[in-house]
C-alpha cells in the first residue's frame, strides 16, 4: 500500500483507514495559509517542509459559524455534530483516499467540493468519507475553500493590488487544489489525465462555476452536479445574479466600515475570528462576483449557449430538495405576478396550476427539485440546438428517509448513499437503503471511471440500465425502493414554463 508519497513540497505520510486495503492522507497542504497578506489573494503556492508530514487528521475546517449550533436544525443532527471542531483561516489543505499498491498505477481521480452555500461546510463532514468510492479503484481528493466574507470578498483596492484576480477566492481555491491534484496526484497512483470534479448544493454549483470558467480548459474530463442547478422557471430566482465587480467592492466598502477600518493593510491585521462574526452579523451579501476573469457571467447561462468546457456531465438532484422563493403571498398577488409574468398566457398558466389542483399555498412553495428538471430539460434544449455531443445523465433520489423527524428526501440526503456511508449515520437505515447506496456508489464510480455510469453490481449482474438524456429521449433515473429508468415528456404545467423560457431565448 502506498503509505508513504512525495508530492511536490515534500514527503507525506497516511495511515489505513477502516478499510487497510485504502490509505487516508488527510490535511495536506495545496496552498499557502491565506492569512495576513495572504488574506484576500488568490492562493498562493505552498511551501516545502522538512522530513515527513504525518497526514492522519483533518484540517481546521475554514472560517464560519459554529457547525452544530443550533441542536434544532436538521443538519446539526445530521452530520454538524461536534460543536468544539478546530476551526482556522489557515484552512486550504486537501484530503485523498487511494487503494493504490504502487504510484504507475493510473486510477480515475475524484475531486469533490463540499457544499454549504458558500457560507459554510467542510470536507471533515461524516458523509464525505472517500473510502467506499475508493475501494471501487478511485483515488478520492476534497478540496477545502474559503468561504464566506473570506472566500467572496472584494474591495477597490484588492482590484488594484491584483485585478487578474479581484474576487471569487474560494472558487480559485477549488482551481488551485484541483491543479496541484493534476500535478501530485500520480504519487498516489492516480491519473492526472482521468479528473472528474463533482460537488452537491454550492459545490455543484462550483462544479457549474469551474465547467463555465475560461481558465480551466483540459484541467478535468468529466463533472457531477448534485442539487446544484438552477434555472429557475418562476421569479425571482433562488440565487439572484452574480454581483458585478463594482457592486462587490461597494460591499467591501461597507463592510470596512463595519470592520472599523479604513484600508486593505488594517483589514488584513484584523483577528480572523472577529470578522468572522462581524461577517455573520452583517446584511451585506458576499457572493459570487463576476470579475471578467475566474467568472465571466452567469454559469447556467453559459451552459444554454455551450460556452463552456464541455465534458459529459452527471445531474441531478432529490425528491423534493426544499421549498424555494414564493412568487406571490395572496391570490391577488398571485394573479398579478402571473399578468406581469407571463402577459396574455397568463390565463393558461392560471388554468394549469388549478387544473393540478396546485392551492395558492402549493404554488408558493415550489420544490426546488422542480426548477432542477425545469433546468435539465433546458440543457438538453441548448444541446439540441447547439449540436454539442457530449453526453449528459439525469438522475431523481426518492427513497424513504426513515428517522423520527420524517423528513423527506430533503436537501443533501442522497450524500449518505453516494458516498455509502449510511453507517455513519443515526437513521435506522434497514437492508434496502443499502443495496441502494450500493448500486448509486457503484453509478458515480463507473462514470468517474470511463464516462458511463453503467456496469456491474457487486454481484455481477447488470445494473439497470441508465440512458443518457436527450431532448428527443429525456431518460432519467429513479433511486428509490425500485432502480428504474423512464423517459417522459414534461407536465403540461412543466411543458408551459419550458415555452415561456424559449419565448425568451428568441
Amino acid at each position: 500500500m502506498l503509505r508513504q508519497v512525495t508530492v511536490e513540497n515534500g514527503v507525506v505520510e497516511g495511515l489505513p483507514a477502516a478499510d487497510p486495503r485504502i490509505t487516508s492522507f488527510k490535511g495536506i497542504p495545496y496552498a499557502a495559509p491565506p492569512v495576513g497578506e495572504n488574506r484576500w489573494r488568490a492562493p498562493q503556492p505552498a511551501k516545502n517542509w522538512e522530513g515527513v508530514l504525518k497526514a492522519y487528521q483533518f484540517a481546521p475546517i475554514s472560517m464560519q459559524h459554529v457547525p452544530g449550533e443550533d441542536p434544532d436544525n436538521l443538519y446539526s443532527r445530521e452530520w454538524n455534530v461536534d460543536t468544539s471542531i478546530e476551526m482556522s483561516e489557515d484552512s486550504l489543505m486537501l484530503n485523498v483516499w487511494t487503494p493504490a499498491r504502487r504510484a504507475d498505477e493510473k486510477l480515475p481521480v475524484f475531486v469533490w467540493y463540499f457544499g454549504g452555500g458558500l457560507r459554510e461546510g467542510n470536507t471533515a463532514e461524516m458523509e464525505f468519507d472517500g473510502e467506499r468510492i475508493a475501494r471501487r479503484g478511485i483515488v478520492v481528493v476534497t478540496v477545502n475553500y474559503r468561504l464566506n466574507a473570506f472566500g467572496f470578498f472584494s474591495h477597490p483596492e484588492i482590484t488594484a493590488e491584483a485585478p487578474e484576480s479581484p474576487a471569487n477566492f474560494g472558487y480559485l481555491d477549488q482551481r488551485f487544489g484541483t491543479m496541484w491534484v493534476k500535478r501530485n496526484i500520480a504519487a498516489f497512483g492516480g491519473d492526472p489525465d482521468n479528473i472528474t470534479i463533482g460537488g452537491q448544493s454550492a459545490g455543484g454549483g462550483s462544479v457549474m462555476a469551474q465547467v463555465a470558467s475560461p481558465l480551466n480548459k483540459g484541467l478535468f474530463q468529466k463533472a457531477i452536479v448534485d442539487s446544484g442547478l438552477e434555472l429557475c422557471p418562476y421569479e425571482p430566482n433562488m440565487f439572484g445574479p452574480n454581483l458585478t465587480l463594482a457592486e462587490a467592492e461597494q460591499i467591501g466598502v461597507k463592510f470596512f466600515e463595519e470592520l472599523g477600518v479604513k484600508t486593505l493593510a488594517e483589514a488584513r491585521k484584523l483577528d480572523a475570528f472577529y470578522i468572522r462574526d462581524k461577517a455573520n452579523a452583517s446584511r451585506l451579501r458576499f457572493g459570487v462576483v463576476e470579475d471578467g476573469h475566474m467568472i465571466t457571467g452567469l454559469s447556467n447561462q453559459l451552459f444554454m449557449k455551450n460556452e463552456v468546457n464541455l465534458v459529459p456531465m452527471l445531474f441531478g438532484h432529490t425528491s423534493t430538495e426544499f421549498p424555494s422563493t414564493p412568487p406571490a403571498k395572496t391570490v391577488e398577488e398571485f394573479r398579478e405576478y402571473a399578468r406581469s409574468h407571463f402577459g396574455e398566457d397568463a390565463p393558461e398558466f392560471l388554468a394549469l396550476c388549478a387544473s393540478y389542483n396546485d392551492s395558492l399555498t402549493e404554488m408558493k412553495a415550489k420544490s426546488q427539485a422542480q426548477h432542477l428538471e425545469f433546468s435539465i430539460r433546458r440543457l438538453a434544449h441548448a444541446k439540441a440546438v447547439t449540436g454539442d455531443r457530449h453526453p449528459m445523465w439525469y438522475w431523481v433520489f426518492d427513497p424513504e428517509i426513515p428517522g423520527w423527524d420524517n423528513p423527506g428526501t430533503f436537501h443533501s440526503c442522497d450524500l449518505w448513499f453516494f458516498f455509502e456511508t449510511l453507517a455513519k449515520c443515526w437513521r435506522p437505515f434497514k437492508g434496502k437503503h443499502y443495496d441502494l447506496s450500493r448500486m448509486m456508489c457503484n453509478y458515480w464510480a463507473n462514470f468517474i471511471r470511463s464516462g458511463d455510469p453503467n456496469g456491474p453490481d457487486a454481484d455481477g449482474e447488470d445494473m439497470p440500465l441508465w440512458k443518457p438524456y436527450t431532448e428527443a429521449e429525456p431518460n432519467r433515473i429513479w433511486f428509490g425502493d425500485t432502480v428504474y429508468t423512464e423517459a417522459k415528456g414534461p407536465r403540461p404545467l412543466m411543458a408551459f414554463l419550458l415555452r415561456q423560457a424559449a419565448k425568451k431565448d428568441r
